[in-house]
């Protein structure tokens, strides 16, 4: 069955329904989770509280995008997050980068291709980098690059316009590619993460290869 008769299947009472949404897409929603928290137990929590936000929410569902529509609820519970972090002590590099190395790994059942990124030391400088950017800049990138989104899919799942979503983008791609070449980890005048690369029209294919 497509989402959308899942979803309304589900928004009609029937759990077993949505509980099939929810294996489709936790790999998705955990994925985004991790990335954006860079921790383990902190993207499992958030990826919960994420379903079960859907699951309250979801005669708000009007159709279109059932994945946009739920990584944006995991976005935004990770923006939260993020913002009670900032009122708290940061934690240091070396600590950030220890638990990068654990949630490497993650949970067997919900690993998937966009965990790999972060497998190499490479992937630990580019989550590094991802980490200095703004919040919307980041979600931007990880939902394009790394959950390959369309252009259109990443501004629903931001709640925003394509146009916000492409200027995050560029602006995100733009100072990670300098983070990267100042530690050496691309050459100079060159970028693995050219925003031209990016073609607006395509519909969910992948970013540039990390």
């Amino acid at each position: 069955p497509s989402d959308d008769d899942l979803a309304a299947r589900a928004q009609a009472g029937e759990l077993d329904a949505f509980n099939l949404l929810v294996k489709r897409y936790q790999r998705p929603v955990y994925g985004l989770c991790l990335h954006m928290l860079s921790s383990t137990a902190q993207a499992e929590d958030a990826a919960q509280d994420a379903m079960i936000s859907a699951w309250r929410g979801l005669a708000g569902y009007r159709g279109g995008s059932f994945q946009a529509w739920i990584l944006r609820i995991a976005g935004n519970q990770c923006r939260d997050e993020l913002r009670k972090r900032k009122r708290r002590p940061q934690d240091s590099l070396d600590s950030m980068m220890e638990d990068h190395g654990e949630a490497a790994a993650g949970p067997a059942d919900v690993r998937g291709p966009e965990d790999q990124s972060l497998d190499s030391e490479t992937g630990r400088v580019i989550m590094a980098g991802l980490n200095t950017l703004p919040d919307d800049q980041k979600q931007a990138i990880l939902l394009c690059d790394v959950h390959g989104l369309a252009y259109d899919e990443v501004a629903a799942a931001m709640d925003s316009s394509v146009g916000t979503v492409k200027s995050r983008i560029s602006r995100g791609r733009a100072r990670l590619r300098d983070y990267l070449v100042a530690r050496g980890e691309l050459p100079g005048g060159t970028s693995r993460l050219d925003p031209q690369r990016a073609d607006p029209a395509r519909a969910g294919s992948g970013g540039p290869e990390w």
